[in-house]
């Protein structure tokens, strides 16, 4: 089971499980990623958990051939989620920091506004940044690619 289902389940960000379970943030932050850890730190975390520590030794996991799709459709879901988080930081980090500059532009030199070439040039890094979380399936994704192969077989899949 993975170390972020459990700390969702209970309700704890990662913050609150670092000080419950005596590691650092940075360290939950790189379990829940998927880096290897420590046995010192599976052991902390399934003692707060109250579970027991193979079921969150991921190369017991693996050996077990325990992954069934739920696990698989969970992984993906919090694969995506984590992906969408950092999606809306970036939106929030252009939003703040465009409008920042544009207050600076507007007092300093209004008449040359060169904050429109920033704002942009960001603006396009962050629609490129939303079509890799949000991929839109109708634009070259598995249903055109689909529909393709049934194309050049002649025949349904």
């Amino acid at each position: 089971m993975s170390v972020q289902k459990l700390r969702l389940k209970h309700g704890w960000s990662q913050q609150q499980l670092a000080e419950i379970s005596g590691l650092s943030v940075r360290t939950i932050q790189r379990i829940e990623a998927g880096q290897p850890a420590s046995t010192e730190s599976l052991k902390s975390l399934a003692a707060v958990f109250q579970v027991d520590f193979l079921t969150l030794d991921p190369e017991h996991a693996m050996n077990t051939n325990t992954n069934s799709l739920c696990e698989q459709q969970e992984t993906e879901a919090f694969d995506f989620v984590r992906r969408l988080r950092r999606f809306y930081m970036h939106l929030f980090r252009y939003i703040v920091v465009t409008l920042a500059l544009l207050a600076i532009n507007l007092i300093l030199t209004p008449h040359k506004m060169w904050v429109f070439w920033v704002m942009g040039g960001w603006g396009l890094g962050v629609l490129l940044h939303a079509s890799r979380v949000f991929r839109p399936d109708w634009f070259l994704g598995a249903e055109w690619e689909r529909r393709q192969v049934e194309k050049r077989l002649g025949r349904p899949l």
